[in-house]
């Protein structure tokens, strides 16, 4: 029974969108008509989904989900299959449990499929937006080598450790980014509102100003007269260099200068080494060959440079060498990596080497992390104070220099 995507109209004449399962487009609006609805416009969710669906349309809007409901969606299915439900009941029981629209939508939808009988990959595979591909391929070996349950519960666990991490960085990154909002504020302030109003009694006593305080009421005009000019280039640069970003060619330049840079390159090693081993240790663990598995788990890699070595590392692999040697020949992830993967080929417990290895790096990670933080803090301090004291400086030189001549 396939789910179709509504607009409709209550009998209070607000708009109401939701999901509703029916065996056609007709019966799916004499349900909505049973429940005092005036449908306006109906397809079906796959419809919906469409990259060009919608066009013009009410439905326009292809369905995705935020990261707390992918671990949710990913760890109730899970549950649901290691109860002994079958695939269509537990997506049945996920799209009972929805809180939103979105989230039933793509439950019923991917039931509608498996009830088609093209299997639970090729239903996540119309939702891009909701489901990564490493996502949608470790489900696909999952389902392959029937493992799905226990793949699903993996994913599930590095889900919400990723989200967690992401949640702990969220809250370490709120003080200093108030305080870095709060010092700029002042500064203007100072700068453009305080400062001219101090520096006009001595202007009136026709004395020739300290070279400091002149440059600060020099800064504090120009932004007065330029202040909204300079914002907008400032914008206008920020949107350039995102653009320019998204061009593969200049990403891998940015990548390339991040790895030189002492702080940003132990993190990006850490965070690239982490995901690329957890990420082929869920799918090895589910079965996969290792040439696929590789081939995979290279999207986990965020680094561009590293992605390129990375692939060449594949390469290698395919001509026959071993995993850990051509690891160890990329030098975008930790060393530490390819050794612990050769006492993995070794004694054949290659996943949960991999699972050790990411667990180092994530915990390396979230060091790092907490020293950067750490002096980022105390560094924004002295920087304010400095402007401040400045500040200070060009008003307090005049007042000395009055009194040095009375």
């Amino acid at each position: 029974m396939p789910a179709y995507d509504y607009v409709a109209l209550t009998a209070a004449g607000a708009r109401r969108r939701g999901v509703t399962e029916a065996d056609s487009e007709a019966q799916a609006r004499a349900r909505l008509r049973e429940q005092g609805l005036v449908p306006l416009e109906i397809r079906t969710a796959r419809q919906s989904a469409g990259p060009t669906a919608g066009q013009g349309s009410l439905l326009r809007r292809s369905p995705t989900l935020s990261g707390d409901q992918v671990v949710l969606f990913t760890r109730l299915l899970g549950t649901l299959l290691n109860s002994g439900l079958p695939l269509d009941d537990a997506l049945t029981g996920l799209a009972k449990q929805a809180s939103n629209n979105d989230f039933q939508r793509i439950a019923l939808d991917v039931r509608a499929r498996v009830l088609e009988g093209q299997g639970l990959a090729v239903g996540l595979d119309q939702f891009p937006r909701a489901f990564p591909a490493v996502y949608r391929a470790t489900i696909a070996a999952g389902a392959q080598t029937r493992h799905l349950p226990a793949v699903l519960n993996r994913l599930a666990d590095f889900m919400e450790e990723r989200q967690a991490m992401r949640q702990r960085l969220r809250i370490a990154l709120i003080y200093p980014l108030v305080l870095s909002v709060v010092a700029f504020a002042v500064v203007i302030g100072l700068l453009t509102f305080v400062v001219p109003e101090v520096v006009k009694v001595f202007e009136q006593m026709e004395r020739e100003l300290p070279p400091l305080t002149r440059y600060l009421i020099a800064t504090g005009d120009f932004l007065r007269a330029y202040g909204l000019v300079l914002l907008g280039v400032l914008l206008i640069v920020g949107w350039s260099v995102t653009t320019l970003l998204r061009k593969p060619a200049a990403r891998l330049v940015a990548d390339r200068l991040l790895l030189r840079l002492p702080i940003a390159a132990g993190l990006i090693l850490d965070a690239d080494s982490a995901r690329f081993a957890r990420t082929l240790s869920i799918l090895l663990g589910s079965g996969l060959p290792m040439l696929e598995a590789l081939h995979i788990a290279l999207a986990a890699v965020a680094n561009h440079a590293t992605r390129i070595e990375v692939e060449a590392a594949i390469e290698r692999v395919r001509e026959g060498a071993s995993l850990s040697q051509s690891l160890a020949r990329v030098t975008g992830l930790r060393p530490l990596l390819a050794h612990l993967v050769a006492n993995g080929e070794q004694s054949g417990e290659l996943p949960r080497m991999l699972d050790s290895s990411a667990e180092a790096h994530e915990r390396g990670l979230q060091t790092r992390l907490a020293i950067a933080l750490g002096l980022a803090e105390p560094a924004l301090i002295l920087i304010m104070g400095s402007v401040v004291l400045v500040i200070v400086l060009a008003i307090l030189l005049p007042i000395f220099d009055m009194n040095r001549l009375s």
